[in-house]
């Protein structure tokens, strides 16, 4: 058994800040296994001091390029809840289509083009182009399909510029809806059952690695929840989206300038796998279907698994959409104009599902429809306590395979969360220092 292991992994490039790896064994002993995160506060928060409510959408969907629709929405429906704007059920399922593209462009995103290569032991998903390009054109007309949705819907797939407090400046066209409907129906249930045939296959390249933790998300008896619901922690039951602050718990910790976060153990895990553990008797059938063929079942305790539940969620959301879109079109869109006279003025908190995990949006507002307090908390945040936890139990039962083995499960265990720091990890310059 290997007695001394150091790796020391600096400055991740290719991410959304900075991320190090470092693991430290010494005479048998694990003394740290951690992923630091170095980047510099971005002060989103600050900014929105004193901008007007129809602003505050708009700044906080640049807090990230790929979730921008799920801090506008969850920006929205706080700003909504501060000054007492109610909302049409068609904005609402206007938002939960947005919602179901937004996830799936980024779980395929993820799952397809940054973890798939792990499966194959290649560096990138450029090899893939020549071994398997059949997926790989598959997973682009799976991307592509989503952002028409986000085009059609809300003027652009990346910082949407119809979604506005109240509701929509402009609405989709019926023959749009039809248009994407139809291409969801054919083009995208026949990717997503190809792909997730090829996945079914590479079911032995998963690590068998298991570690029981606290799963939170979103939870609705209505619908699987993405768009709305409550908290729900798989140990302690469902809470208020009011109560965050006593589920987060922010805590610093020295090696990350990114605030740690726990609740009911000393870590908790958010994402598609802690979605899935909490939802997944409100999985439409085909969804429910992919979960069997790709082997995962609810509790789920590998959190190499959350990249089969990303795609699980894929084929969720096509469904979904499709059935959202029947019930607007057998409606009737109808012209609406925003609401945006305020009722009141003061706080109001929000919760949505980005595909990394659970997303708070907390405002509070003053008469002049100001915001004089902000704060958000982002799903990354909230899994990077739960990452390290796994890391110290990895590392020890993986200690006597070889250097490369130890690197590839750690890049993966990284990766597999899909944080912001996701898509450099293939990049890793790992260095072994045995003394």
């Amino acid at each position: 058994m290997r007695k001394d292991l150091n790796i020391d992994v600096h400055h991740l490039t290719r991410v959304e800040g900075h991320g190090n790896i470092v693991v430290n064994m010494k005479n048998g002993v694990l003394q740290k296994a951690e992923l630091d995160i170095v980047e510099a506060p971005r002060f989103f928060e600050a900014m929105l001091k004193g901008r007007n409510f129809m602003e505050v959408a708009i700044i906080t969907s640049r807090i990230c390029g790929i979730c921008s629709l799920g801090h506008q929405i969850a920006s929205l429906k706080a700003t909504e809840k501060a000054l007492g704007l109610e909302v049409s059920g068609q904005t609402k399922i206007l938002r939960r289509i947005l919602t179901d593209g937004a996830t799936f462009q980024s779980n395929t995103l993820h799952a397809l083009f940054l973890a798939a290569p792990d499966f194959l032991e290649v560096g990138s998903v450029f090899p893939l182009v020549n071994t398997h390009k059949d997926v790989v054109l598959a997973a682009l007309r799976l991307k592509r399909l989503a952002n028409d949705i986000g085009d059609v819907i809300s003027g652009r797939a990346i910082h949407p510029i119809r979604c506005v407090p109240g509701g929509f400046t402009m609405l989709p066209r019926e023959k749009e809806l039809k248009a994407l409907q139809e291409r969801l129906k054919t083009e995208g249930m026949t990717d997503i059952r190809f792909i997730v045939d090829v996945i079914a296959s590479l079911a032995d390249k998963i690590p068998a690695f298991n570690r029981e933790t606290e799963y939170i998300s979103l939870t609705s008896e209505e619908e699987y929840a993405f768009y709305d619901g409550v908290i729900c922690s798989s140990d302690t039951g469902t809470y208020p989206v009011e109560n965050y602050l006593d589920i987060t718990n922010e805590f610093v910790v020295a090696h990350s300038s990114s605030k740690h976060a726990r609740f009911n153990r000393s870590s908790y895990m958010v994402g598609a796998l802690a979605r899935f553990n909490n939802n997944h008797k409100q999985l439409h059938p085909f969804a429910g279907e992919v979960a069997k063929k790709l082997g995962l079942s609810a509790p789920c305790f590998n959190p190499y698994m959350n990249t089969v539940a990303q795609l699980v969620e894929v084929a969720h959301c096509i469904e979904n959409s499709i059935m959202l879109m029947d019930r607007l079109l057998s409606d009737g869109i109808r012209f609406e104009k925003p609401n945006q006279t305020p009722a009141q003025y003061g706080r109001g908190i929000a919760a949505t599902e980005v595909p990394r995990g659970i997303l708070f949006h907390d405002y509070t507002y003053n008469r002049q429809g100001n915001i004089v307090k902000a704060n958000c908390i982002i799903p990354t945040g909230q899994n990077l306590e739960n990452i390290d936890d796994d890391m110290k139990k990895l590392v020890p039962e993986v200690i006597d395979e070889s250097k490369e083995e130890i690197t590839h499960k750690l890049e993966m265990l990284v990766r597999s969360y899909d944080p912001c720091i996701s898509c450099s990890v293939h990049m890793l310059d790992v260095q072994f220092i045995e003394e």
